[in-house]
């Protein structure tokens, strides 16, 4: 009897031992979204309405205030995804950025330098002089090929006083040399290999809801048709291609612009090839927020991605899980707008009006 019972113990011990050898491991790397909300330097560009950023302009912007600004940006950063990879964002979308030179007080600061980021970024003809800009780590990622694309669209005032879009190419000329065109950010479309593997970026910022959300719909409706058709042109040269869609959107997910003319979906089983997923859907059904305007929360930070990426074999990168940093210290704590995020003003040495966004990406190890 008692070696019976050895023997079962031994053979339990084994099962076990198997099990844990058999366990599999992944490499996993952390895609991020922030708006930076004013990361603007003290210089004056006299190209861009940046006179409010500046140490006599209307926020009284310092050295010391920008420094701390970086510095604040910087620390999210490091910390965004840490809930299951220790590491910082392998890549990170940002908005909200006067030039390429404030990118680099960002990833020189201390708590980021080690991670060796690299940046794409082009200028914008934005009227405030913002721009979007692409952050990755050196070690990890290698941009192949990145453009600018521009978002052309117009304002045209008929005798009712109304504003329609314009979008036909044909009619940009004559509009622009009126100066009925609206200047917002371009969209950034870069492309390289993660690990060694190809992927596509677009990092988006559009048009802001000035105006109403009802009147300005159609600017991010037209916007949505450009970012749609740069993921068509991609999957037109690869149908498997992987590609992300990941910006501040100033709509939300049931917006037509989201859902609609980018067509993202919000369940995965939906989502048919060259489809497009939004894992921030469920979230935002689920009452949680990036960005909240008289007590009423959504998420406008967004990042969705085609189908392939939701595929389960784990041979190649895919799709884990998708997650909103807000750590109590980005948090108003007292007054009108506790609970919201703690912006950076004239007064308060904050963070951004906006949460940031990011999803896992998962390989499995051989």
């Amino acid at each position: 009897m008692k070696i019976r019972n050895t023997f079962a113990i031994l053979l339990v011990l084994l099962i076990i031992s198997k099990t844990f050898s058999q366990e599999k491991k992944f490499k996993i790397h952390t895609v991020a979204f922030y708006n930076l909300e004013n990361l603007f330097d003290t210089i004056n560009d006299p190209t861009t309405n940046d006179e409010e950023w500046l140490p006599n302009g209307a926020q009284n912007w310092t050295s010391k205030k920008y420094r701390k600004k970086c510095a604040n940006m910087a620390k999210v950063i490091a910390e965004i995804g840490r809930a299951n990879n220790p590491n910082s964002p392998t890549i990170l979308g940002v908005s909200e950025v006067e030039n390429r030179e404030v990118l680099e007080d960002l990833i020189n600061q201390p708590i980021l330098k080690t991670k060796n980021y690299g940046i794409v970024h082009f200028d914008s003809p934005d009227k405030r002089g913002i721009d979007v800009g692409f952050l990755y780590q050196k070690e990890h990622f290698k941009p192949v090929a990145s453009q600018n694309i521009p978002l052309y669209i117009y304002q045209k005032s008929t005798t009712e006083k109304k504003k329609e879009v314009v979008t036909n190419e044909d009619d940009m000329s004559e509009i622009d040399s009126r100066g009925r065109r609206v200047y917002t950010r371009d969209q950034l479309l870069v492309t390289g290999l993660l690990d060694g593997e190809e992927v596509s970026f677009i990092v988006c910022h559009w048009p802001s809801r000035s105006g109403g959300e009802k009147r300005s719909s159609p600017f991010r409706e037209a916007a949505a048709q450009l970012t749609k058709r740069i993921v068509d042109s991609l999957q037109t040269i690869n149908k498997d291609a992987k590609v992300f869609v990941l910006g501040d959107l100033n709509d939300g997910s049931l917006n037509k612009s989201v859902k609609v003319e980018v067509g993202a979906i919000g369940k995965k089983s939906e989502v048919k090839p060259m489809g497009i997923y939004n894992p921030f859907e469920e979230m935002a059904n689920k009452g949680m927020g990036t960005i909240a305007y008289r007590d009423s929360w959504d998420i406008f930070d967004i990042i969705m991605f085609t189908q392939p990426l939701i595929e389960t074999d784990y041979n190649s990168y895919r799709y884990w899980k998708a997650g909103i940093y807000n750590a109590p210290y980005m948090i108003t704590t007292v007054g009108q707008y506790k609970g919201y995020p703690l912006r950076h003003t004239a007064t308060e040495d904050g963070y951004s009006d906006h949460f940031s966004v990011y999803i896992y990406l998962i390989k499995e190890q051989k």
